[in-house]
C-alpha cells in the first residue's frame, strides 16, 4: 500500500528553479515536483502538492496563514499519510511552533523544511532536505510536527534558527533530536507518543503580544511603553531568568500583572534556562509575579502566548497553560 504525501508551498528559497529561457530563479511549479526530483519517482509513496492562496517570503508571515496552513492539514488529514510544509527559513521555528499548538492531538507527521540554497540551483540543500522530509514523513513513526534540515529532525516548537550562512541553520538548544539521517534514518527516544484522541485544529490566534529584551542601561520608559502595548508580554532577561534589582522596575511589572497582563520570563541564552530564585537578580520577577517560562525558546513562548490568549479561557487558565507543557514545548 502507497504512502500518501502531501506537500504544502508556503513559499521560501526552496520554491526557487532557474528559469532555461531567462537564466534567472522563478517560483517552482509543484505540479512539476516529480520531472525536477526523479528520485522521488518510486512504488512506495504517492505524493500530491497544494500551494497556499498566495505564497510569500517567510518574512511576510503571518496569522491568517498559520490559520490556513491548519484548515489545510485539518481538510486532508484523513487521506494523507503525512504531510511537508515547504517554507522559507527565516520564520521556520515561528510557524512549526505556532503549527504544534494549533494541531492538538496530532498523531501524523506534519514536517517543515526548506533550503538555504534555491531547488534550482547545483549546490542546493533543497533536494535532500525535501527527499528526507518526505521519507520521515511517510514512515509513521513521528507523531508531531517537526523542523527538518541538514541531516537532523527537530521537534518544531523547540527549534530556533541560529545560522544565515552553513546548511546546518537550525538548532535544538535544550531538547534532543528526534531523528538523525545517514545511511538510514536513525529515530530516537525523544518522539512524542502516539495519542487515541481525535485530532482538534483551533483557528484562533492573537497577535496582542510583545517581546521586551532587557539590556544594561534600558530606559524605563521603554520597559513601560513595551508593557502597556499588548496583553502578553515575553521577557527576554539575562543568564537564568535574572535583571536588574530596581524598584522602579518592580513596580512596573506588579502595575501591568495587576492589569491582568500576562508575563512570562524567559533566558536570552540560546542554552540553558529561566530559574526562579536562584540569584537574587531573578527577585524581581518572583515578587512581582512573573512567570518562569524555563527552557521554552522565544518562538514557542510567544506563539504559545498567542495561542492561549486567541482561546475563550479565563486570565488565570492562561497563565497555568503558560507554564504548563502542552505540546512537547518546555521541560517540567
Amino acid at each position: 500500500m502507497k504512502k500518501e504525501i502531501l506537500l504544502i508551498y508556503t513559499g521560501g528559497t526552496i520554491g526557487m528553479i532557474k528559469d532555461p529561457k531567462k537564466k534567472s530563479l522563478v517560483p517552482f511549479n509543484f505540479d512539476k515536483v516529480l520531472d525536477a526530483l526523479p528520485e522521488l519517482k518510486n512504488s512506495e509513496i504517492k505524493l500530491s502538492n497544494i500551494s497556499i492562496k498566495k505564497p510569500i517570503d517567510s518574512s511576510n508571515m503571518n496569522i491568517q496563514v498559520w490559520i490556513e496552513l491548519a484548515q489545510i492539514i485539518k481538510k486532508n488529514y484523513k487521506q494523507y499519510t503525512g504531510f511537508v510544509v515547504l517554507h522559507g527559513t527565516d520564520t521556520m521555528a515561528f510557524s512549526a511552533s505556532a503549527m504544534s499548538f494549533l494541531l492538538e492531538n496530532l498523531n501524523k507527521a506534519v514536517i517543515f523544511t526548506g533550503s538555504q540554497i534555491p531547488i534550482g540551483v547545483t549546490r542546493t540543500d533543497a533536494k535532500e532536505n525535501l527527499i528526507t522530509s518526505i521519507e520521515i514523513a511517510g514512515s509513521g513513526k513521528i507523531n508531531e510536527v517537526g523542523v527538518f534540515f541538514e541531516d537532523q529532525l527537530y521537534r518544531g516548537n523547540r527549534t530556533v534558527k541560529v545560522n544565515t550562512e552553513h546548511f546546518e541553520a537550525f538548532q535544538s538548544p535544550n531538547y534532543p533530536v528526534l531523528a538523525q539521517a545517514g545511511v538510514n534514518i536513525k529515530y530516537t527516544s525523544a518522539i512524542d507518543k502516539k495519542t487515541n484522541e481525535d485530532l482538534i485544529v483551533h483557528t484562533h490566534l492573537s497577535n496582542n503580544v510583545a517581546i521586551l529584551k532587557l539590556f544594561p542601561a534600558i530606559k524605563t520608559e521603554v520597559i513601560k511603553a513595551i508593557l502597556n502595548s499588548a496583553k502578553g508580554i515575553v521577557i527576554e532577561s539575562f543568564g537564568s531568568g535574572n535583571a536588574a534589582n530596581n524598584a522602579e522596575l518592580l513596580k512596573l511589572l506588579k502595575e501591568a500583572i495587576q492589569k491582568e497582563k500576562v508575563l512570562i520570563n524567559i533566558t536570552q541564552c540560546l542554552h540553558g534556562r529561566a530559574v526562579e530564585e536562584k540569584y537574587q537578580t531573578s527577585d524581581v520577577f518572583v515578587k512581582s509575579g512573573v512567570l518562569c517560562g524555563k527552557d521554552l525558546t522565544t518562538e514557542a513562548a510567544i506563539t504559545k502566548l498567542m495561542f492561549l490568549l486567541g482561546q475563550d479561557i479565563s486570565i488565570k487558565e492562561i497563565k497555568k497553560n503558560m507554564q504548563k507543557n502542552l505540546r512537547g514545548e518546555i521541560t517540567i
